[in-house]
């Protein structure tokens, strides 16, 4: 349960959803997605960091470059965790 929790607070944040729903259409560079918004580096560092260590995006460092892409498998975990939810509803 402590994972699942790590990601849905990890993305219970308005600018790591955001974030989350650049890298779903790729790989990206920490400066491509600071463009994105107005805020400083030490700021994004931060969020990238909460969503690194959520599990669910990996870093990968190619020289003074950071690029993120999002982990399927953790995310996959999770899709299929919420799938298995009964829900009952009653009208």
């Amino acid at each position: 349960m402590d994972e699942y929790v790590r990601i849905l607070k990890a993305l219970g944040d308005d600018i790591r959803l955001q974030i989350f729903e650049m890298l779903r259409h790729g790989s990206l560079c920490a400066c491509k997605i600071q463009e994105r918004f107005s805020i400083t580096q030490p700021t994004l560092s931060h969020h990238m960091k909460i969503l690194c260590d959520s599990g669910i995006v990996h870093a990968d460092r190619d020289g003074k470059w950071v690029h993120y892409s999002l982990n399927c498998d953790k995310l996959n975990g999770l899709i299929a965790f919420l799938a298995s939810t009964k829900c009952n509803m009653h009208a």
